[in-house]
């Protein structure tokens, strides 16, 4: 089984030997700060109690308050979300915002727990973990099965526990709840404004690009709707139960009409006009574009020599093993790494935090701005990086994030 820490650390290793980084900073790098592992005892439906494993990890925040995601997954580990709170840490970094890194987990398959159960559980999760989270010190958010819904009940459950108003103690809020206008699609909308500054460096035309998205959730369902309105054809597109591909003469899916097949049977396989393939098969299609946006370690050593992409475009976080990696860099595919493609999401999540602050609220258009701006640059400094040393586009944008990190850690003094 890979282990997506070990990842990491290998990944900061390449960063940390290009930038020559003094090593008392280096240690800081490669440990969290905080780990926090809970038992969250839930008394089910039919009267009899179950208890649940849960985890916090929060990483550097040399930068700023911890911030990162909550997954409800039976997958989760302790070590996946050590990993996914250091690239939270690194993501947070190379778009330049003042936060560093977290992510929460519990072990569970929410979609066997009753609403009821789901909200025992969640308000269960802020009991015991309340103290160490809260607008300067740590801020979740939703990840991988967790909705407005489930920040709404945790944020309300965190403030009966303080006894007062808290708005920013949690992102990815419904609006009336001090959510913010853009937040829903901007892990999507901040992976699109990157692809379309690599596309310029590549010289790419977006008619011409063909595309294949594993996943259909938020992240890749809402990326699927930007690209297909930019005119990129979608050859195939995925859930957790398989992959569509077209069936018709174009090659090309109608990205409404699989959304809208999805919502009505919980799945993208038997859309009409469409034949199925696996989530692997999808992974080694022939096009432009692949863009990953479910789970971890889905390109390895094992399927990289096999990968036909000229980009990938990772909005899933650590979808590529480093292994993988040195592989796909020596082909010349070209990627768009995860603590950048994905970076959306947290970016308009700080945005969130800063209206609740405030208590004043920005429009749409605002937003989407302000996003805008941030991925652009943020890309141009990948890129730059990228070009002096000739490396591969993982290793640059971590040479960007670990030099603020680096920085930071040392005015402050180790």
């Amino acid at each position: 089984m890979i282990n997506p820490y070990q990842n990491y650390l290998k990944q900061i290793k390449k960063a940390k030997d290009i930038l020559n980084l003094d090593e008392d900073v280096y240690e800081q790098l490669k440990f969290p700060k905080r780990i926090l592992e809970v038992s969250i005892p839930v008394k089910m439906d039919n009267g009899k109690l179950k208890v649940f494993q849960g985890f916090r990890s929060q990483f550097n925040d040399s930068l700023g308050p911890h911030k990162g995601g909550i997954r409800y997954h039976e997958g989760v580990t302790r070590e996946e979300v050590m990993a996914l709170s250091a690239w939270m840490m690194l993501k947070c970094a190379v778009v330049g915002i003042p936060l560093g890194g977290s992510k929460g987990g519990i072990i569970v398959n929410p979609k066997k727990l009753s609403k009821n159960e789901l909200e025992q559980l969640s308000r269960g999760y802020i009991q015991k973990i309340y103290k160490y989270i809260g607008p300067t010190q740590d801020v979740p958010a939703p990840d991988v099965n967790t909705d407005g819904e489930i920040m709404t009940w945790m944020k309300d459950e965190y403030e009966k526990l303080i006894g007062e108003q808290a708005p920013g103690v949690i992102t990815g809020k419904p609006i009336d709840m001090g959510g913010s206008l853009g937040r829903d699609t901007a892990t999507a909308q901040g992976g699109f404004y990157t692809l379309q500054e690599l596309m310029k460096e590549l010289k790419m035309k977006s008619a011409k690009t063909t595309c294949a998205i594993q996943g259909a959730g938020n992240a890749g369902a809402n990326m699927a709707i930007l690209l297909a309105k930019d005119k990129f054809k979608i050859v195939a597109m995925s859930d957790s139960q398989g992959a569509v591909i077209s069936d018709k003469k174009t090659g090309y899916l109608d990205v409404n009409k699989v959304l809208a097949h999805k919502e009505k049977n919980r799945s993208v396989v038997g859309c009409p006009g469409t034949r199925t393939i696996t989530n692997e098969q999808l992974l080694e299609l022939k096009v432009d574009v692949l863009i990953p946006s479910a789970l971890e370690n889905v390109i390895t050593d094992k399927n990289a020599k096999n990968i036909k992409a000229k980009v990938v475009v990772e909005l899933a976080n650590g979808p590529v093993t480093p292994e993988a990696d040195e592989i796909i860099f020596k082909k010349g595919i070209v990627t768009v790494p995860d603590i950048l493609a994905n970076a959306g999401g947290v970016t308009v999540s700080y945005f969130e935090q800063v209206q609740n602050a405030a208590n004043y609220y920005w429009e749409a258009a605002d937003v989407k701005t302000k996003l805008k701006k941030i991925m652009v640059q943020a890309f141009k400094d990948m890129w730059t990086v990228r070009t002096k040393y000739k490396i591969d586009s993982r290793t640059a944008a971590q040479v960007v994030a670990i030099k603020k990190i680096a920085q930071a850690v040392k005015e402050r003094g180790i």
